[in-house]
């Protein structure tokens, strides 16, 4: 394709990701942020978020229940929350829209907004670039990362979690909705650590197992030297390789670190492992990134 020989391209393949600065609009990001904030407000809280300790049995029951909540979110928009926001009881300590870690998995599918902006006519174009043949969307994701509270991501690869085979083939694609800095938590890369394969996966267990998922292989020691900061102003893209480690820190700040990300799958000669925690339903097969 025309785009092969681009230094940005060429950058991405070096290093396993790209940062695109400006792709997107302050508007373009203000709409998206004020529609997470109307989807906040008409949210019901998940139930397994309600439910009140008591017996070790009704604790399996919880977690049996989160992990279902999160496992069928594949096709649904569902809210996950920072850990120490709410009481025993499933009551709030802090307001319901500064204590949600992020909203998935579906937002490209059933939201007009985040719709929208998956399939913008700039993204397609950086599809076409990139030499994607048939690009399908497989999950999107809001992330809050809030003051004083968003927890540190540790360093992983996307395709631990999304799995396909041959690997190469999940791409992310992660917008600023807000500037991202080293003191709010903006991400870190191991440039070219995109080129040796996965250490660990994360796949479903045999129904019934006390677990839904299981790791599989571990996550070695990464050299903390070896991270690079990515900070990123408002309205930023940063291209992700499957394959390549990154983490976030604890936001410490006192501003919110807004983004939103999605993740493309080349589906042209790919397979997508029976084993991942998300699958395409019939109610909602992988959408095609062209339209």
């Amino acid at each position: 394709s025309g785009g092969e020989h681009s230094p940005h391209l060429f950058q991405f393949r070096e290093d396993g990701f790209l940062v695109l600065e400006d792709f997107f609009t302050a508007e373009e990001c203000d709409r998206m942020r004020s529609q997470i904030q109307r989807i906040i407000a008409e949210m019901e809280v998940p139930p397994h978020c309600r439910t009140e300790f008591s017996t070790k049995e009704e604790e399996q029951l919880q977690a049996q229940g989160s992990s279902d909540y999160f496992l069928t979110s594949g096709d649904k928009i569902r809210f996950f929350f920072e850990k120490g926001v709410l009481d025993e009881r499933g009551n709030f300590l802090i307001p319901k829209e500064k204590s949600i870690s992020k909203i998935g998995h579906a937002l490209h599918a059933y939201d007009p907004v985040f719709k929208q902006v998956t399939h913008s006519s700039k993204v397609q174009e950086l599809g076409r670039k990139l030499g994607l043949e048939r690009p399908v969307v497989v999950q999107s994701m809001y992330i809050f990362k809030q003051p004083g509270i968003g927890g540190e991501v540790t360093p992983h690869q996307d395709a631990t979690f999304l799995h396909t085979e041959p690997l190469g083939r999940v791409l992310g694609f992660w917008i600023a909705l807000e500037d991202a800095t080293q003191e709010n938590g903006c991400l870190w890369f191991i440039p070219g650590s995109h080129t040796s394969g996965i250490t660990r996966r994360m796949v479903r267990t045999a129904p019934g197992t006390s677990t839904c998922v299981e790791f599989v292989g571990s996550e070695p020691a990464y050299d903390d030297s070896q991270f690079i900061p990515l900070p990123i102003r408002k309205g930023g893209l940063i291209l992700i390789h499957g394959e390549v480690v990154h983490k976030s820190e604890l936001n410490s700040s006192q501003f919110s670190r807004h983004a939103f990300t999605f993740h493309v799958m080349e589906a042209e000669g790919t397979s997508w492992s029976k084993e991942n925690w998300l699958q395409p339903t019939p109610e909602l097969p992988f959408p095609s990134l062209y339209t």
